[in-house]
C-alpha cells in the first residue's frame, strides 16, 4: 500500500479552488538520492526552470526544516512559504515536505497554497515522487480553468527535473 500526503482540512483536495498531483515511480533512485536536491530550495532552480529568487526569512539558513520561512517565484507569483512538514529519509518510511505559501494581495490577487511533497523506496529498486497542491483564491480559479493546466504540466517539470538531477548526480559519483 502506498502513502498518501496528510491534508490539513481548509486544504483538503477536491474542496479548494484548485489541485494537482504529480506523481513519478523510477528505478534506480531512492528517497536518499532525490532528498537531497529537494530539501535545499537553492537546488531548485537548477532544474527547475520556473523556481527563482530563492530566499530564506533567516539569511542564515540555507536548507529546509520544519517552520522555516522561506521566500522564492513561481507561476509568476512571489511567494512567501513557511515548512509546516517536515520528515527527512528514514528506512521503511516516507520522506515528507510540505509548506503553506501564500501571496499577498487583495481579494482578486491573493493566493493561499499547500505544496506537499512524498518521496517513498518502493520493492525492486524504486522511488515513487509524488508531489500535490492545493490551492485558495481567485488566482486558482483562473488557473484551474486553464487549458492545458499550468500547475500539472509545470509540477511535471519540476518532477522530471527532480529525477535527472539524482541521476546525473549518480553518474558523476561513479
Amino acid at each position: 500500500m502506498q502513502n498518501s500526503i496528510v491534508w490539513p482540512d481548509e486544504y483538503l483536495p477536491g474542496t479548494t479552488d484548485n489541485y494537482c498531483s504529480n506523481e513519478v515511480i523510477v528505478a534506480g533512485l531512492t528517497t536518499n538520492d532525490i532528498w537531497p536536491f529537494l530539501s535545499n530550495p537553492f537546488a531548485w532552480p537548477k532544474y527547475y526552470s520556473n523556481s527563482s529568487d530563492i530566499e530564506f526569512i533567516n539569511k542564515e539558513d540555507q536548507l529546509l526544516y520544519e517552520n522555516v520561512r522561506f521566500r522564492f517565484k513561481t507561476f509568476g507569483f512571489p511567494i512567501e512559504a513557511q515548512i509546516t512538514e517536515f520528515i527527512a529519509p528514514k528506512l521503511g518510511e516516507p520522506a515528507r515536505i510540505a509548506w503553506h505559501g501564500w501571496a499577498e494581495g487583495d481579494s482578486e490577487t491573493r493566493l493561499d497554497v499547500i505544496h506537499a511533497w512524498l518521496i517513498e523506496d518502493l520493492s525492486g529498486g524504486r522511488v515513487r515522487i509524488l508531489t500535490q497542491e492545493s490551492q485558495i483564491g481567485k488566482p486558482a480559479q483562473e488557473l484551474a480553468n486553464t487549458k492545458p493546466n499550468p500547475m500539472i504540466n509545470g509540477h511535471q517539470d519540476w518532477l522530471d527535473g527532480l529525477v535527472k538531477a539524482a541521476k546525473e548526480n549518480l553518474k558523476s559519483s561513479y
